[in-house]
């Protein structure tokens, strides 16, 4: 036989002891915490020697707590079948005939803390202390802290670095449980969190666990969850707390733009637009945009946007878009550039005697229109009118209708305000007659058009006239200085025909009218032949005169004749004849 063989023998006679054979034991828990002020519970399970199982009855059978040591007079605190006024207060809660030993202690006090021995006993000979075995109660003035564990997506997640981080939109439960101690009633747990937010949890009173369901959201981002164990006590109740912080990772969120000094600044002045966003993490970058025509124009990055000096172009909506790793979100602002009024637009006309002006402003407010008639501020009467229009936002138009008597002795004037400045337009009215009603500018410019084409018609025509007339006679109008040895009078002075007359032509008829001749004579010799006074002509320029002669050379000369007699004296009279065979030396003195 080996050693090997003897081993395995042994070891079966030990196995069969045990099962054959009892022993005294007991099972007992090591340590206890109770609460002062409650109760405490003792769990306790023990085993006899087989053969004393008949003395093991339920009106026999007696169990015995002794503290800190065994001695039966000394050291025992609990009899349950002899309470005696020094011993606690209590009662064994399990059935001894079956070997359970629990046992409950009432009214906890900071005495009952020390080790504790049981001791059984029964009819016969069944007397046994378990003195090898023993159990410590702890007295305690504040109950334990309940356990709190965080699970995401039903996986428990271990608090390594103390931060608990989670997704936003992960589906998040925490649990908390906590050891039960003796109380009556139970002790129960709850949750909160701060700041407040409604909870939502279920419970198992019998194994004190409590479980927190919920979606994880920003708003969760570091809230503290706390689990409150509640012992309701007859003095007063004590509680204890666990807490766990939540953090939640989240894209930007209640992005925001505000403007300093404001979003309404004035003309020329400087602003500046800031930026910020909520995130976990932070955010990364921010963008500026602008609104132009329809369109996002960028401008920069950086949660400011400066403009140093503003102007009518700077006016518009701005968006801010901030980014991190799990999103972006926009917000946008309406930069409004305030300005003084300006009276963009006047003018007025007159009809009859009624005057209308038109007063166009605009500005940032929009502004204000007035009417001032001789510095003072008119408003609607039986002698005008006043009229608004509002043009656009900025915007406004306005007209004033007066009557004629209100103006010859007054001063009109538009004036247009906002809390930035005023403008003024003063109107200088002139009264006409009144047109007709038929006229306007497209009739006079019909009449002139029609005008000028009848001109230009009668023009063509007399040239037109002049040639074909030409054509026909010949260019040989006009007077010309015959020679000189014939056409010297008895004065010296120059005898002028018409050369058209020096030629042969025929008669005038019915048909071919004798034509109109034209030249002109420049007289040279205003020279007076003496210094002696003559009468009222000495005064005057010596004249010439010329007459026309036709083909009847006779009846020409007769005419001539007729006259000469009563020219005055020392007057020439030129003529011109009709023909060069009519004789020319005629001279009237």
């Amino acid at each position: 036989m080996n050693i090997w063989t003897a081993e395995k023998i042994i070891l079966l006679g030990f196995l069969w002891k045990g099962v054959c054979c009892r022993d005294f034991s007991i099972s007992l828990p090591e340590n206890i915490e109770a609460l002062s002020g409650s109760c405490v519970i003792i769990k306790c399970r023990f085993e006899i020697e087989d053969k004393y199982d008949g003395d093991l009855t339920e009106s026999a059978a007696t169990g015995m707590w002794f503290k800190d040591g065994t001695h039966p007079f000394i050291n025992q605190v609990f009899n349950s079948s002899n309470t005696k006024p020094n011993h606690f207060s209590g009662k064994i809660a399990g059935k001894l005939h079956k070997k359970d030993c629990t046992t409950i202690f009432y009214n906890i006090t900071s005495n009952h803390s020390g080790k504790y021995y049981f001791r059984i006993e029964g009819n016969g000979g069944l007397k046994w202390n378990y003195d090898r075995e023993s159990t410590s109660i702890n007295v305690i003035d504040s109950p334990p802290k309940p356990i709190v564990q965080l699970y995401v997506e039903q996986k428990e997640v271990q608090d390594q670095e103390e931060v608990l981080e989670v997704l936003e939109g992960s589906s998040v439960s925490l649990r908390c449980s906590a050891e039960t101690l003796c109380s009556s009633p139970p002790p129960t747990l709850t949750w909160s969190s701060t700041p407040r937010i409604p909870l939502s949890e279920s419970s198992r009173l019998q194994e004190l666990i409590s479980d927190l369901n919920f979606t994880a959201t920003h708003r969760q981002h570091r809230v503290t969850f706390t689990c409150t164990i509640t012992y309701q006590l007859q003095d007063k109740n004590k509680t204890a707390q666990n807490n766990i912080t939540l953090h939640v990772q989240y894209s930007p969120k209640n992005t925001s733009v505000s403007v300093i000094p404001s979003s309404s600044v004035l003309e020329g002045s400087s602003v500046t637009l800031i930026c910020s966003s909520d995130a976990n993490p932070a955010v990364l970058n921010y963008t500026w945009s602008r609104e132009s025509e329809g369109q996002l124009e960028q401008l920069q990055t950086g949660h400011t946007l400066t403009f140093n000096r503003t102007d009518l172009k700077h006016r518009g909506w701005y968006h801010c878009t901030a980014q991190n790793q799990h999103g972006s979100q926009n917000s946008s602002v309406m930069l409004d550039i305030q300005y003084p009024p300006q009276i963009s637009a006047s003018s007025s006309y007159i009809s009859g005697d009624v005057m209308v002006c038109f007063c166009e402003a605009d500005g940032n407010p929009s502004p204000k229109l007035e009417w001032h008639l001789s510095g003072r501020p008119v408003t609607n009467s039986s002698n005008m009118f006043i009229s608004e229009e509002r043009l656009s936002s900025t915007g406004l138009r306005s007209s004033i209708t007066l009557h004629q008597s209100l103006t010859h002795t007054s001063t009109l004037q538009c004036v247009s305000k906002n809390t930035h400045g005023t403008a003024s337009q003063l109107f200088h009215p002139v009264f006409i007659t009144e047109k007709a009603p038929w006229f306007n500018t497209y009739s006079l410019l019909v009449g002139v058009a029609a005008g000028t084409l009848f001109m230009a018609i009668l023009w063509v025509t007399t040239l037109l006239y002049r040639y074909i007339f030409r054509t026909q006679t010949g260019d040989k109008a006009g007077l010309i200085q015959n020679d000189a040895a014939d056409l010297v009078d008895s004065g010296g002075e120059p005898f002028y025909s018409n050369k058209v007359m020096m030629s042969s032509a025929e008669d005038p008829t019915p048909n071919h009218p004798e034509p109109l001749h034209y030249s002109t004579i420049n007289f040279t010799n205003t020279k007076p032949e003496s210094n002696d006074i003559r009468g009222i002509s000495a005064l005057t320029t010596d004249y010439a005169v010329v007459r026309y002669c036709g083909q009847n050379a006779v009846d020409s000369e007769a005419k001539i004749a007729k006259n000469y007699s009563s020219m005055p004296d020392g007057e020439a009279i030129y003529q011109v004849p009709h023909k060069a065979a009519a004789k020319q030396e005629q001279i009237w003195t």
